[in-house]
């Protein structure tokens, strides 16, 4: 019997140790090592919240860049991907009416040259970023909507391409959110 209470009183303490603890330890590591303290990167316009950076948000004006397709609508609550197969014909079908809407809004592309991103959802479907390719593509549609300079676009894109961490770690990417109010910042000034 004895030996039993001293299990009861191990296993108890463990669960304690490895739930607690182990969330603690967790959150401790993002508060130190990611930026906002492990918060959401909350993205604000004269002191109002308009998104934030690590969720993807629908655009779909043609002044604005455009990010991945949501299978979620931007759901940050019910984030998942559409769980069909790539040779499943429906999801086929949703990918073909994409990339026909994507080369009716980009007239000067040819198919071959619509990134496979911009008309493919994420696993999440909150992807907030982009690839410069995806960026690229857009400039002349984003320019000619703005009246602006393809030149000046181009030049904001490459402002707000983010390179891997170290150099190592992770991809070249383009954060929607941010490229979009970078727009609009600098057609306000």
């Amino acid at each position: 019997m004895k030996n039993l209470w001293i299990s009861v009183k191990i296993t108890l303490a463990m669960c304690v140790v490895l739930t607690v603890g182990y969330v603690l330890i967790l959150r401790l590591t993002a508060a130190a090592v990611s930026p906002n303290d492990g918060e959401a990167a909350l993205v604000e316009v004269n002191g109002q919240v308009v998104g934030a950076a690590n969720v993807g948000q629908t655009f779909t004006d043609s002044i604005y860049f455009w990010g991945r397709p949501s299978a979620v609508d931007y759901n940050g609550g019910g984030s998942g991907g559409s769980n069909k197969g790539t040779n499943n014909p429906e999801y086929l079908a949703e990918v073909e009416e994409r990339i026909e809407a994507f080369l009716a809004a980009h007239p000067y592309l040819e198919r071959s040259e619509v990134p496979a991103e911009m008309v493919t959802a994420s696993g999440s479907g909150l992807d907030p970023d982009i690839s410069p390719c995806g960026a690229e593509v857009q400039i002349r549609r984003v320019a000619e909507a703005r009246g602006m300079s393809e030149e000046a676009v181009r030049k904001i894109v490459e402002e707000t391409i983010q390179k891997p961490w170290l150099g190592l770690f992770g991809t070249y990417k383009v954060n929607v959110l941010k490229l979009n109010v970078a727009l609009d910042a600098a057609q306000q000034e």
